[in-house]
């Protein structure tokens, strides 16, 4: 019988997106998937932790998209790493999560000239498929650590397995601190 993986098992390292310090004590990995509707609640419930955390935090987004159950959810997680190519890879990432109703390839084009992007060159990257390997080595090292749902977080590497809430995460992280 297989125990269920409980650690993260790639390393964070200069691959991934990453928000706050990469010097914090405190990491919090979030394998998800921008059409996942809890994903999408725990958004908000994110951005207001890592507000309150500053620099005591690292932030990393792994991609995790649910293609199986989620229609545009690896196109999303490619457009957002097309905006990364541009540097503006947070800024689509919350764009994203802000609009989960509207993500196909239309408005995902919208998006980034909303975002200032030159949409030939992200239009070239997304339709040339430049970052599907990219996203699929998020989903390989996400299965790798036992993530079969999003979203799946880990705090400084361990899984965590409480409640997609505030406070059950300020408590979480603050044990972990």
């Amino acid at each position: 019988m297989m125990l269920p993986v409980s650690t993260l098992t790639r390393p964070i390292s200069s691959q991934d997106h990453w928000w706050g310090s990469p010097t914090a004590a405190l990491t919090l990995v979030q394998y998800g998937d921008y059409q996942c509707p809890n994903c999408g609640l725990a958004y908000p419930l994110l951005t207001k932790l890592l507000e309150r955390m500053g620099d005591q935090i690292c932030f990393v987004f792994r991609h995790f998209p649910r293609s199986d159950v989620h229609p545009h959810a690896q196109h999303a997680a490619e457009a957002v790493e097309a905006a990364a190519s541009q540097g503006k890879f947070w800024p689509m990432h919350d764009y994203l999560y802000t609009r989960q109703h509207a993500l196909g390839n239309g408005y995902l084009v919208e998006y980034a000239l909303d975002l200032g992007l030159d949409v030939t060159q992200f239009l070239r990257e997304v339709t040339g498929d430049r970052f599907v390997g990219r996203v699929q080595a998020d989903v390989a090292s996400g299965r790798a650590s036992g993530v079969v749902d999003t979203p799946t977080f880990f705090i400084n590497g361990r899984r965590y397995s409480g409640a997609h809430t505030q406070a059950a995460l300020w408590e979480a992280l603050s044990k972990a601190a």
